[in-house]
């Protein structure tokens, strides 16, 4: 851990859990508010999955899990996983899912920094995924994950860049003509930079070993991963041993 990241303070946005609280029950509505999600998740599950060569038995941790849709599909692979959120009514919709479905996953309320304290060093896998935009200081999440991760586990993170075309396609497309995402969702301020995640990254003594981008094609309203940074995208990094 770096001296000058502590994990003291939450590191939460109150008005981004409410948010999330207040629509927490259409979690697995594949046709409701979280609809890009469910068609996002095929898409970077098997992507999570070709990096790692195979999820089966690796311990799991997803940051930002939500209602679980990323967490228990990883768990459906074989992975043990655990899954944190800040909003207690999306995990209880997590929980009841998972119970429903017959998928274990360990669900708990915390931050990924109150987590790291007790859980340094137990993870093979660490997912952060849509989740950096959400806090105030995306930097102390990543160190979080960094101290939660093994040496040698594999950490993906994925955001929205600070670009003109990811304001125009995630706000103005996505919020207030096509209607994916509910309205506010997002906030263009708090859009990452592709060169600040990664020097964040480096910052947090993790090595740099992907970058790709996440595209959505609204015509057949579908995902691919592909070149191109420019709205959605993953950075993969890896532990030093």
């Amino acid at each position: 851990m770096t001296a000058d990241v502590k994990h003291t303070s939450p590191n939460v946005d109150a008005a981004e859990i409410a948010k999330f609280n207040d629509i927490a029950s259409r979690w697995w509505d594949p046709a409701g508010e979280f609809k890009p999600l469910h068609l996002l998740n095929p898409v970077r599950l098997s992507y999570i999955s070709d990096e790692l060569q195979g999820l089966f038995g690796k311990q799991v941790i997803d940051i930002g899990c939500g209602g679980g849709i990323l967490a228990e599909s990883m768990a459906r692979c074989g992975a043990v996983v655990t899954g944190l959120d800040m909003a207690s009514d999306s995990l209880n919709v997590a929980r009841l899912h998972a119970l429903e479905a017959g998928v274990e996953v360990n669900y708990q309320q915390a931050t990924a920094e109150q987590h790291a304290l007790t859980h340094a060093a137990q993870f093979d896998v660490v997912t952060c995924m849509e989740m950096l935009e959400h806090v105030p200081e995306p930097m102390s999440v990543i160190q979080a994950c960094a101290d939660l991760a093994k040496p040698g586990a594999t950490l993906f993170f994925s955001t929205l860049n600070k670009t003109a075309k990811a304001y125009l396609l995630a706000i103005i497309g996505a919020e207030q003509v096509l209607k994916l995402v509910p309205k506010g969702t997002h906030e263009f301020s708090k859009f990452i930079r592709p060169s600040q995640l990664m020097q964040f990254i480096e910052h947090a003594g993790l090595e740099l070993v992907d970058a790709t981008g996440l595209h959505f094609n609204p015509l057949n309203e579908s995902f691919k991963i592909g070149p191109g940074l420019d709205v959605n995208y993953i950075v993969v990094a890896r532990k030093p041993l």
